[in-house]
């Protein structure tokens, strides 16, 4: 094995490593305070929607307003029912049943 490949290995595993240990590192022994906490827990949701929402409603090339998209008719009926259920599997495949018969019945 070649040192450069070997270096570089190593190299990339530090980049990934060093920066989710840090904050680990520092904040692992602190009391956090509550309103930092409330607010860390809204980055999954935000991260979720800033990827899902363009993917629903925009379309073509270059990128335009689509609010016909199968995508988003189908993400609607299966939103509400995963705020109904709870239920991570009846979503998906609620989901994806939903997507087949959309696109069975368009063209």
């Amino acid at each position: 094995m070649e040192t450069s490949f070997l270096t570089l290995v190593v190299g990339m595993g530090l980049v990934t490593y060093i920066p989710r240990w840090l904050p680990l590192a520092f904040l692992a022994r602190r009391r956090l305070p509550t309103w930092f906490v409330e607010w860390l827990d809204l980055i999954p949701a935000a991260i979720l929607s800033a990827l899902l929402i363009p993917a629903l409603v925009t379309g073509g090339s270059p990128r335009c307003l689509d609010l016909f998209r199968s995508e988003l008719w189908v993400a609607l009926p299966t939103f509400v029912l995963a705020l109904k259920t709870k239920s991570l599997g009846a979503t998906v495949l609620a989901g994806m049943l939903l997507f087949w018969i959309v696109g069975m019945l368009t063209p």
